[in-house]
């Protein structure tokens, strides 16, 4: 059986261990279900996900030209501070920005590979502690704006990582954390104006991913490189695809690639 579509980062359910899916135009795979059995995975051609065109992906599953232009490739989406929203000031397309940037977002210490502090949209919790692969987390702050989550992240920055280890992460290599205790003594650092904005009573929330073998020297599959792979699937963390031979494929890392999935 062959699906075929571009590959968008997988959607997941958040249940023990968590479901995951890969969703194409037309059909989507329950790719929990395909534990233990062979997979091939081809390179069909290039789909930008904004334009739509077979143009090289440059970033985030865009084109180089949609990257530059578009507002959901600008410089705020990774680095929240920069966001300009809430003074009314444009940056490729207010009302896009004041959609995104004017809601509640969530700051968040994770552990992967690591501890370490993130941003997110709250109505993200706990989609992007799934997609980093973490296996605990806990919200610090819940702010109303991007730019207020932007610089509590920049403020605990200098005292807790900001990024993970996708190898330690995939190989399970990570120590249990008491994660209240970790926000309780990053509460000083946060600013001042996000202190009222701080989350006391909360618990960490413990994350189970679906993986019967974790790989013990993960080796990233560059698909366009390789045109195709073949392999068992042993395991999803993260975006991540772990097959029995170790290889590991990053579903996000290769939005706007159009592939055949062959069962």
């Amino acid at each position: 059986m062959t699906y075929q579509g571009v590959l968008t980062k997988m959607e997941t359910e958040f249940s023990s261990p968590i479901e995951y899916y890969l969703v194409f135009e037309s059909d989507f795979l329950n790719m929990n279900q395909l534990l233990g059995k062979t997979v091939t995975i081809q390179f069909i051609k290039y789909q930008c996900l904004n334009c739509g065109m077979d143009k090289p992906i440059y970033r985030q599953g865009f084109c180089k030209s949609c990257f530059f232009e578009i507002p959901q490739a600008a410089d705020w989406i990774m680095r929240p501070e920069l966001s300009t929203a809430h003074l009314d000031k444009e940056d490729r397309d207010l009302e896009y920005e004041k959609k995104v940037q004017l809601q509640p977002h969530i700051v968040y210490l994770a552990n992967s590979s690591n501890i370490k502090v993130g941003v997110t949209r709250k109505s993200q919790v706990p989609t992007r502690w799934i997609d980093q692969g973490a296996h605990e987390a806990i919200e610090i702050v819940e702010v109303p704006n991007r730019y207020l989550a932007g610089i509590t992240e920049v403020a605990l920055k200098d005292h807790v990582g900001d990024k993970t280890n996708w190898r330690t992460m995939l190989k399970n290599d990570v120590v249990d954390e008491d994660l209240v205790q970790w926000r309780d003594k990053l509460k000083p650092y946060i600013p001042d104006e996000a202190k009222d904005y701080f989350i006391e009573t909360n618990t960490e929330t413990n994350l189970d991913f679906p993986v019967e073998k974790y790989p013990a020297t993960p080796k990233s599959l560059n698909l366009i490189k390789a045109q195709a792979y073949t392999g068992k699937l042993t395991g999803i963390k993260g975006q991540y695809l772990i097959f029995e031979d170790d290889t590991v494929f990053n579903v996000r890392a290769n939005e706007g690639l159009v592939v055949a999935i062959m069962l």
